[in-house]
């Protein structure tokens, strides 16, 4: 009975490790294939989730060094490897949020229009349907093994789910409307949700609250 147990724990954190990973991985592709689709299409708010994702991937190797220390019997409590990484990850989303908010003014001001918003579509789409996988089984993973730290992830995840329907309203409403601001107006709500994530990943540095790890 107790060697089924510590199987069964066992394959938990495996399954939790194996999330973080996919969750980095899934964030590196993402960021690239965004990032480079945001410049030739001229769409800023696509360009940004992209940039929103390479962030991520470092929230997301903090996430997977607790998972790892999880799986050895150690605490959800932060280690300095860990909370060195939210702080990067938190500094990271203000300067992105910032360049973002100016971009999008300035964009606004020269009447900027993307080429085209469809590949914003295609994107948020499944990233949509990644970021509600990725709840649920975060979800499930931590609620079996109990863990705070797990379960906030998920949650966190959240936020890029959140992030993703931005970015479709957006690239969608251009598509349907061709008004150019719709872009630059989804880049605004983007940096909201970025200095939202910068703020939550600077708290989780001091302790205060568990820190996110999402796709963008």
């Amino acid at each position: 009975m107790f060697c089924d147990k510590m199987l069964r724990l066992q394959q938990l954190h495996r399954t939790a490790a194996l999330l973080a990973l996919i969750t980095i991985f899934y964030n590196i592709a993402e960021g690239l294939i965004s990032v480079w689709f945001g410049v030739e299409d001229e769409t800023l708010s696509l360009f940004g989730f992209g940039l929103d994702s390479f962030v991520e991937v470092i929230s997301g190797i903090g996430i997977w060094h607790m998972v790892r220390r999880l799986g050895r019997g150690e605490l959800d409590d932060r280690d300095s490897f860990e909370r060195k990484a939210l702080r990067i990850t938190g500094s990271s989303f203000y300067l992105l949020a910032g360049g973002m908010i100016v971009t999008a003014f300035v964009s606004i001001m020269q009447g900027h229009r993307p080429v085209t918003t469809l590949w914003g579509s295609i994107v948020s789409s499944i990233s949509i349907i990644s970021m509600q996988l990725l709840i649920h089984y975060k979800v499930k993973v931590g609620t079996a093994l109990n863990s705070p730290a797990i379960l906030a992830d998920a949650a966190c995840t959240k936020t890029c789910l959140q992030l993703s329907v931005v970015l479709l309203l957006a690239s969608f409403g251009y598509t349907l409307t061709g008004i150019g601001f719709l872009d630059a107006v989804g880049s605004l709500l983007i940096a909201i949700l970025a200095i939202r994530e910068g703020r939550e990943a600077m708290n989780s540095a001091k302790g205060l609250a568990c820190s996110c790890s999402c796709t963008g």
